[in-house]
């Protein structure tokens, strides 16, 4: 997508007072990841959620969320009434790294996406399970197509997966096989990088949503077949564990949001912040190097629904 080709979309795309005020102004849709559980780590129900849909319509204006298993807490269950009930839409996921979690996501998908059709977005099929090399291309594309036959038209199926995966040419597959949408990860973040450095002249946040976004483009031969979202970017706040230089911190995350966030979707491209809450429940992780790692504070809002000093969810666009 060409620079020049933005500004003449951001001039023309609406009054500056409807830019400024709404997140979708320009046709990029913003959206949260969610979590299945309360703080205490029991399974959240339909009114949970329904809070949960007050709290991200009344500070950011979004009406979307993902998860990542329709079975986890009965997610699609308990999720979909609620977004009925509060005009959301939902991504469901499916797990399909066991035959045991893809057979039971899929048959919850089909019960309750038939049951409640408009409130469901699309459904992705795995979350990089490419990138942790649990299926090939063409294996993951079999997947999907298994799903998508079950469900209405309406309904659009694809997957989620890091940038990386996408450049490189290991979803090929996908992207020449007919998948409907496609979510592209990208956290600067997990690339030991400072704030500045991911959303400053080096940018490393759009130059790796560039390089997905150019080779699936380059591929397919449209900028429109397939539906392109940024299905993962955040920063951990105050709490969390640095990794590298990149510091969990509440004003580095607040920043990250304002410009990275702020600009993908003035760029034209819908994202998904993970996360929208804290999820206080999660015990410590080990990561790659073997040391503790926290994943309890990458909420744009706390595990009360309270928004985090120094964030505004709703993006300025005078600011791009």
């Amino acid at each position: 997508m060409r620079v020049s080709a933005i500004a003449t979309a951001l001039a023309a795309a609406a009054p500056v007072a409807v830019l400024a005020q709404n997140p979708n102004a320009l046709g990029a849709k913003l959206g949260f990841a969610l979590g299945t559980k309360l703080a205490d780590g029991s399974c959240k129900y339909t009114s949970d959620y329904e809070k949960d849909f007050d709290a991200i319509s009344s500070q950011s204006g979004s009406k979307i969320v993902r998860g990542y298993s329709a079975t986890d807490c009965n997610f699609a269950q308990q999720i979909l009434p609620a977004a009925q009930n509060r005009g959301f839409q939902v991504i469901l996921g499916i797990w399909p790294d066991e035959p045991s979690s893809f057979d039971a996501d899929n048959a919850a998908v089909q019960q309750y996406a038939n049951q409640y059709a408009s409130a469901v977005y699309a459904v992705t099929v795995g979350s990089e399970t490419l990138y942790r090399g649990n299926f090939t291309g063409p294996e993951l594309l079999q997947k999907i197509n298994t799903v998508k036959s079950g469900l209405p038209k309406s309904i659009k199926v694809g997957t989620a997966d890091s940038w990386n995966k996408y450049a490189d040419g290991t979803a090929d597959a996908l992207v020449t096989g007919g998948v409907d949408i496609l979510l592209i990860n990208a956290f600067a973040y997990w690339q030991d990088e400072t704030v500045e450095q991911a959303t400053g002249a080096k940018n490393v946040y759009f130059d790796d949503m560039s390089q997905a976004i150019s080779h699936i483009q380059k591929l397919s031969g449209s900028t429109t077949s397939i539906e392109l979202w940024n299905g993962e970017t955040g920063w951990p706040t105050t709490g969390g564990t640095n990794y590298g230089v990149a510091q969990a911190n509440t004003a580095w995350a607040a920043e990250y949001y304002s410009k990275s966030v702020c600009g993908m979707l003035a760029w034209g491209v819908g994202v998904f912040y993970f996360e929208a809450f804290d999820e206080s429940w999660k015990p410590d992780s080990v990561g790659d190097n073997g040391d503790a790692e926290d994943e309890k504070h990458w909420g744009a809002m706390d595990a009360n629904r309270n928004l985090k000093p120094g964030f505004s969810l709703k993006c300025n666009y005078l600011d791009w």
